[in-house]
């Protein structure tokens, strides 16, 4: 810490072309000024919301009574209490970010919000709720989160094309998160086609990193040979690293260039899921090792604390480690890991992870109407 309070870690990170962002929101956060302070003092350029972190922070504090109690005085049900208070925290918070916004050119300062999961195999649906969210929240700066589900690919080229931000999530391949750069060019060709102003647009692509350790750890220990264990921890970043070799060629090709002319801009890979759920692994694995350029990594708080606490900026270590990241999937198909069910089974859990989440918050949201119509 610099005796400014400013974390140099956290600076340097920044510096090295890593835009940080917080994996968390609540009232409390926005009107305490600790999110003011998160910006000022460690760098924080964004926020990502999800329904896990709604929930907990509905339950939690009463920062939210007395919009409940209104609410519940209205007759409200679940469904419109969820979005009128979901919809005023990123409200809320856009506006914290605003500045950082306009210093970035819109590239930074944004805040994501996530369609309802349960609709993440219905195009339709998706498309309807981006297009709701985005009219309801109102501020330039928000990114509808939309996932890479196979029903979501279609959505997220329509939402974009209509004028909408997005925050693409649920990335866990390469092949998938091939697609969803696809489903952005299309998006943006369409949007200028249909007279939107492409320079307005922007997105990122959240690639999850801890969730594939842990999956294939798992199946690495159950193989149980030596070979096998020597490959521990090292499938997540790989899956990052070649992830960026995919978005570094799509963003160089003729097809890109022609978007850039018209002021588009590229799709960053974000690097989600980044707290680490190994204790065997150093706490800023996730962060220390997928630093270069042209990225955002979102950090839960814990995990933010710990890098401006002791973490080190070693340069970049992506560019140029995708031969040495395919060796590592190469060695992992060797020992038996097979990677198409590895990366089924992330998608559907994490689809699974966020209806359960959402079905907490309206548990929780129906609870507190219920407690402030009494």
């Amino acid at each position: 810490m610099s005796s400014n309070g400013k974390s140099a870690a956290l600076a340097q990170l920044s510096e090295a072309g890593v835009s940080i962002w917080l994996d968390d929101l609540s009232r409390e956060r926005i009107t305490s000024g600790n999110l003011r302070k998160l910006i000022d003092e460690w760098s924080v350029v964004g926020v990502t919301t999800n329904p896990t972190i709604f929930a907990s922070a509905l339950s939690d504090g009463a920062a939210y009574d007395a919009q409940v109690r209104e609410l519940a005085a209205r007759g409200a049900d679940v469904a419109a209490t969820i979005r009128e208070v979901t919809v005023a925290d990123v409200q809320q918070a856009c506006d914290v970010f605003s500045g950082v916004w306009e210093k970035t050119g819109g590239v930074d300062g944004r805040v994501s919000l996530e369609v309802d999961p349960t609709l993440a195999r219905d195009t339709e649906a998706t498309v309807a709720q981006a297009l709701d969210l985005w009219k309801a929240v109102d501020r330039p700066n928000l990114l509808v989160k939309i996932p890479a589900t196979e029903a979501g690919l279609p959505a997220i080229t329509r939402a974009l094309a209509e004028g909408v931000s997005v925050n693409v999530t649920l990335i866990f391949s390469v092949e998938r998160y091939e697609a969803v750069m696809a489903a952005y060019l299309d998006g943006v060709e369409q949007a200028a086609a249909n007279g939107v102003a492409v320079s307005s647009l922007t997105s990122v692509a959240s690639f999850f990193v801890s969730r594939v350790d842990s999956e294939i750890d798992a199946r690495l220990d159950a193989i149980g040979t030596d070979e096998a264990k020597a490959l521990k921890g090292k499938a997540g970043v790989a899956n990052s690293r070649l992830a960026y070799d995919a978005f570094q060629k799509v963003f160089s090709s003729d097809r890109w260039k022609a978007l850039e002319a018209q002021g588009a801009k590229p799709q960053r890979p974000l690097w989600a899921s980044t707290g680490v759920k190994n204790p065997d692994y150093p706490d800023t694995l996730y962060v220390t090792e997928l630093v270069v350029a042209d990225t955002v990594n979102t950090m839960p708080e814990k995990t933010m604390a710990a890098f401006a606490d002791h973490g080190v900026v070693e340069g970049d270590k992506v560019t140029g480690t995708g031969p040495a990241a395919q060796e590592v999937f190469d060695s992992l198909e060797r020992v038996g890991i097979d990677l198409t069910d590895v990366f089924l089974v992330l998608e559907n859990e994490g689809v699974e992870k966020f209806e359960k989440s959402w079905s907490e918050l309206q548990e929780s949201v129906q609870g507190q109407l219920d407690a402030a119509g009494k």
